[in-house]
């Protein structure tokens, strides 16, 4: 465990950050001051297996004694089943504790000396094990970059360093046949004969053991090793680059704060310096602090306050008194969806070609509900179209049946009308594994919905739509009340028109056709889910057409990204200019396969034409 005392004591508050390499502990009295202070080993959340985390809970129970409130943040921390993971745990070591739980970056942000302007935008440098930048601005907007892990990132840390040094030995081994001085130290430092045994140990070997070999590069750095210098400042500019990145993510930035948190800052006193040159340099005016093992700091810090506001929020929750809670509106009635269908009361016992005559008879009562929403439908239209033409997004949230028809239709854009990604978006409450399998409660949460729309940074400059068959559901409601705080125009697609809806809470359009209730009581998959899917075909596909995407009724920016959209993009061009099927590829293949482009070539060829002649 450390060096750290094992007396228990009584703490105001208990704070826990857990890296990729070491976890700080510390507990404070209720002034703020340190009264115990002590190390384990790795903290981050994926490498604990089993009953692991129980453990490691238990370890620091055992020296910290009794609490009120505790802060966790851990690297690895990604997902709502993760932080369900680690409240469970908390709840049962500490259970009468209050706690926040989030990541080792938010906690380490929070122990950071406040800028000198509050409206400063704070950016967040970690160079421990692993690397990433995280950045808030004053209006609590925030954007990532890095942190995809030791296969897909890190390269500005410990471990990136010590595995683009190992493989720059090799190749230096390779070129010159023989191991260099720091080669052989490598070697020595992981215990290894000879250059070939690297193979090997390689396969195996953990992100710690590759960072160990980092402070002997830091050190050959500084006696002017080429090699290791050059790695060095490869790790520098990587994380300089994503600092200035993450910044430009924001759209205005009056000032900007670059705090450097973690291990090879903190221990590398030249790479923190080359680190603040190059920020400098990119960012003029900057603020540069030096974030001196603040993390466990920060989560107790925010496990006193925070933790205390929502452990307010669930007490109003349990009386009916949150906030967010008074976003979801009442029904008057019952809603439709729920209601049983007259004329399926016999359902069961139905010959299937009557059961098939109902079901399409049924079907047909949507489109005339559908049309009686046009207006609304109309203006939803507009404003999506107005916002993807600048910069803005289209961002559905819903559950279930709703949640999955969302993701569906923005999915279907980008090879549709060669769309960014990011422009359509659809939220799932559960998250990805929603998709294919309930995730039980995942809908009841309206904090949850909140906190996807902030996760996603709406801003006025987007347009957030609200499936809900029963127009009740808390998860959507929570995305609605995140989005209208922020100025962004919201809209509700439900099937319940009994809902009691007050100026303060309302969307800016309800889409609300009376589709009656379903064959099948209470399943909206059914009347409800086509109803769903035909408006929302309507908004993306006019919406696109206003943006430019179609011409006459062909999709003339279709990503023909397979063998049966490229025969339909060669058609499209051809029914457009009435060129031969040669001409319509070769104009394809110049403009590789961008067919607006192709498109624009072949008029151009065409008018070439019509002047020589």
């Amino acid at each position: 465990m450390g060096s750290g005392k094992t007396k228990q004591v009584e703490c105001h508050s208990l704070g826990i950050e857990g890296g990729g390499t070491r976890t700080s502990v510390v507990a404070l009295d209720s002034g703020g001051r340190s009264i115990q202070e002590f190390e384990l080993g790795p903290g981050n959340l994926q490498l604990f297996k089993g009953d692991e985390l129980g453990l490691f809970f238990d370890e620091i129970a055992r020296a910290s004694g009794r609490i009120r409130s505790v802060g966790v943040g851990m690297a690895g921390l990604r997902t709502d089943a993760d932080r369900r993971r680690v409240r469970d745990e908390l709840a049962r070591v500490w259970p009468d504790a209050r706690a926040y739980i989030t990541d080792d970056l938010e906690t380490v942000l929070a122990g950071a000396p406040e800028p000198e302007v509050k409206s400063y935008l704070r950016v967040l440098l970690v160079s421990g094990t692993g690397s990433c930048v995280f950045a808030r601005d004053a209006a609590g907007r925030e954007h990532k970059v890095g942190g995809w892990g030791q296969q897909l990132g890190d390269e500005a840390g410990a471990f990136g360093i010590g595995q683009s040094a190992i493989r720059r030995l090799l190749r230096d081994y390779d070129y010159n046949g023989k191991a260099s001085g720091l080669l052989k130290q490598v070697l020595e430092q992981l215990d290894l004969k000879h250059p070939d045994d690297l193979n090997t140990w390689s396969a195996t070997a953990t992100k710690s053991e590759f960072a160990s070999v980092a402070p002997l590069i830091f050190k050959a750095s500084r006696r002017k090793s080429s090699l290791a210098g050059g790695v060095v400042e490869q790790a520098a500019e990587r994380i300089a680059k994503d600092a200035v990145a993450c910044c430009r993510r924001f759209k205005r930035v009056p000032k900007v704060q670059f705090i450097l948190s973690g291990g090879c800052f903190q221990k590398q006193a030249a790479f923190a310096a080359l680190v603040e040159k190059l920020l400098r340099e990119r960012v003029k005016g900057c603020e540069v602090v030096l974030a001196a093992a603040l993390g466990a700091r920060g989560a107790a810090a925010l496990g006193s306050t925070l933790g205390k506001r929502l452990a307010k929020k669930k007490s109003a929750a349990k009386s009916g008194k949150s906030d967010l809670a008074r976003w979801v509106p009442r029904s008057l009635a019952m809603s439709p969806t729920e209601e049983r269908h007259p004329d399926s009361m016999d359902l069961d016992r139905l010959p299937i070609r009557e059961a098939i005559e109902l079901m399409a008879r049924e079907d047909g009562r949507i489109p005339n509900a559908i049309l009686k929403e046009a207006p609304k439908i109309e203006a939803v239209i507009r404003w999506v179209s107005r916002s993807l033409k600048n910069g803005g997004r289209l961002l559905y949230f819903g559950a279930g049946t709703s949640g999955r028809l969302g993701v569906l239709d923005a999915s279907e854009c980008p090879p549709t009308f060669r769309s960014e990604p990011h422009l359509v978006q659809g939220v799932i409450a559960g998250g990805r594994t929603a998709l294919w399998r309930s995730v039980e409660g995942a809908e009841d949460s309206v904090e949850e919905g909140a906190a996807e729309a902030h996760r996603l940074n709406v801003t006025a400059d987007d347009v957030v739509i609200g499936i809900a068959a029963s127009g009740r559901t808390p998860f959507v409601w929570g995305s609605i009340a995140a989005a209208r705080s922020v100025g962004a125009k919201t809209a509700l697609i439900c099937f319940n028109p009994h809902l009691e809806l007050n100026a303060k809470t309302r969307p800016n359009k309800v889409i609300c056709p009376n589709i009656g209730p379903e064959i099948l009581t209470g399943s909206t998959r059914l009347k409800s889910g086509t109803a769903t899917k035909m408006i929302l075909n309507m908004i993306t596909t006019l919406a696109m057409v206003r943006c430019g995407k179609v011409l006459q009724n062909l999709m003339i920016d279709l990503n023909p990204s397979n063998v049966k959209l490229r025969d339909r993009a060669q058609r499209i061009l051809i029914e457009l200019t009435q060129c031969s099927a040669d001409e319509a590829r070769e104009a394809l293949e110049r403009e590789s396969w961008v067919v607006k482009a192709a498109y624009q070539r072949l008029q151009n060829s065409a008018r070439r034409r019509a002047k020589r002649n």
